[in-house]
């Protein structure tokens, strides 16, 4: 790897850690922010989840300036509007103030996985992506390691406001880190006017191989997500009966098996190619073991708690493959706008997800703050059973070929 590589690599991967933070920063607040403001279980999944929308809304325009300004520049700027929004989350007394700085993270860290993703496309050779997208995805695990334990111990002596200021002035170094030593892509300025880079964005939602390829990731992605950035922790504490901080530690053994999962599926995954594996093969095999985990633990299998939820961050994560499948399908010069877009399905699916199992253990009444088994199990149920029908579609036979897709007419370079 060169210096330029690893400069690339090292920078872009401290902005999907904050990213990643930022996104579970509420599993460790929720008990003290429920507290204090009264929350109910489908209060407290509406602000979770205002991060998801913002992320999610922001992602079309995101890639468009990604594939126009380049990963650098969009980044640093960008990511500066999670800073504002960590610092007005931080300063509220009102759930109003709350929600739209929860809204502002979302948006301000909206292309830090999409700009780390299309930056190692343009750097390392397409053989190489598949590990060096799971090497970014383990330091941004990372953030997940942090939300559990380590948190919960800084919240033994600070509390959640003066993290959330320590959470922006990370926030403001990365984004000066990034804009001061990240090199440019010479390929990636002022392609085309941004009204045709638009258009290419319609393409590829058009397009029959990006939804065949992505049909099984979005929602074993949105499923793990929803559940890691927020109610793993209402279900280890209310339906496996685990003390705050036992249950904080299983999040953060989740977290580090998730960057262990994505170092060896990314590895594994360019090993098995050379020996005829697909990498589209492989990945639904890794998403479909992800479902059998979640099986597991539903129905308490008689297996250690750590070995459950290890298992559910090794398999949690193999669906972010399907970015590295993707690059492979489309044109180099649109790569941002795929991954984006296949971003922007995850978090919308992410957003409902959170919502939509506040709501169901909201039908159940709460108890000293814990809901029923059954409320979970019902809300979870739910989410196997779409991953189940995503994974049929994913296996079933396509009307079309799966192939690499040509730009439409302006797009290419």
């Amino acid at each position: 790897m060169s210096s330029t590589q690893l400069r690339v690599f090292l920078l872009f991967s401290a902005g999907y850690f904050v990213s990643y933070v930022f996104r579970g920063v509420n599993l460790g607040f929720a008990p003290l922010i429920t507290h204090d403001l009264g929350l109910s279980a489908a209060d407290l999944g509406v602000l979770t989840s205002l991060y998801f929308l913002g992320f999610a809304g922001a992602q079309i325009p995101a890639g468009v300036l990604l594939d126009h300004f380049g990963a650098r520049r969009v980044t640093a700027v960008t990511i500066l509007f999670a800073a504002l929004g960590i610092g007005i989350f931080g300063a509220a007394h009102g759930v109003g103030m709350m929600m739209l700085g929860r809204l502002l993270i979302g948006v301000g860290v909206s292309v830090c996985l999409g700009a780390a993703f299309k930056a190692l496309a343009q750097h390392f050779d397409a053989a190489r992506l598949p590990l060096m997208n799971g090497l970014v995805m383990a330091i941004g695990g990372f953030g997940g390691v942090v939300v559990g334990s380590p948190l919960t111990w800084v919240l033994g002596f600070a509390s959640w406001r003066a993290v959330c200021v320590g959470l922006g002035l990370l926030t403001v170094v990365v984004s000066a880190a990034l804009w001061t030593l990240t090199p440019d892509a010479k390929e990636t300025r002022h392609q085309a006017s941004l009204g045709t880079q638009f258009k290419g964005t319609l393409h590829i939602l058009r397009s029959a191989a990006f939804w065949k390829i992505g049909s099984f990731s979005v929602v074993t992605q949105g499923v793990f997500y929803a559940m890691q950035s927020l109610w793993v922790g209402a279900w280890l504490r209310d339906v496996q009966g685990f003390a705050p901080r036992e249950a904080a530690s299983l999040v953060s053994t989740l977290g580090f098996a998730m960057m262990a999962g994505c170092l060896g599926f990314g590895a594994a995954a360019r090993s098995l190619e050379r020996r005829g594996v697909s990498l589209y093969v492989f990945c639904g095999i890794g998403m479909t073991l992800f479902v059998v985990t979640q099986l597991l633990i539903m129905f308490g299998a008689p297996l250690p708690a750590g070995l459950l939820w290890a298992a559910y961050g090794v398999f949690g994560g193999t669906g972010i493959l399907s970015y590295a499948i993707m690059a492979r399908h489309f044109p180099a010069q649109m790569t941002g706008r795929v991954n984006t877009s296949l971003t922007l399905i995850i978090f919308l699916l992410i957003f409902g997800f959170q919502i939509g199992v506040g709501a169901v253990l909201s039908h159940w009444p709460a108890s000293g703050g814990q809901y029923p088994a059954i409320a979970h199990l019902t809300a979870w149920g739910i989410l196997v059973a779409l991953q189940v029908l995503s994974a049929i579609w994913y296996v079933l036979p396509s009307r079309t070929r799966v192939q690499p897709t040509q730009a439409p007419v302006g797009q290419r370079s």
